[in-house]
């Protein structure tokens, strides 16, 4: 059966993000293994939207940061999974420490001073105000 795969575009080396997807015995286990943040974006009114999904991870362990036109949120992941038998003993414990990090380059410069951050159940919302006066300008050539 063939599964749908999405490219990124913005990745560092496009070939070798292809030929990791070759590799079909890892990529699945890979893919479970390491943290990711998924993020939607949107602009309205003024204000850039972010939505991101961070799933069990407690607010403390979240860190945004702004800079001018770049938004950077990463969150330190902890997982844990164990398997106990009446006895005790442990037939499988499964645990799975990360750190994830996403970063997106806006359009404009937010301002800080304005931005709210709100967290809950496994989902960050971001709302970051453009700072005024800083527009895009379409420029004329000569």
């Amino acid at each position: 059966m063939n599964e749908l795969q999405t490219r990124d575009l913005m990745a560092l080396d496009p070939i070798e993000d292809l030929l990791r997807g070759w590799v079909r015995p890892w990529r699945g286990e890979l893919a479970q293994r390491a943290p990711q943040i998924r993020v939607d974006l949107s602009e309205s009114n003024g204000d850039f939207r972010v939505k991101a999904d961070v799933p069990g991870v407690k607010k403390e362990d979240i860190d945004v940061r702004i800079d001018g036109n770049q938004l950077t949120i990463s969150a330190e992941i902890k997982s844990e999974k164990k398997e106990e038998q009446a006895d005790g003993r442990v037939l499988r414990a499964e645990r799975h420490v990360g750190y994830a990090s996403r970063s997106l380059l806006l359009d404009c410069d937010v301002d800080e001073a304005k931005v709210v951050a709100r967290y809950k159940d496994g989902v960050l919302d971001l709302t970051l105000p453009k700072k005024a006066g800083s527009k895009v300008q379409r420029i004329a050539i000569e």
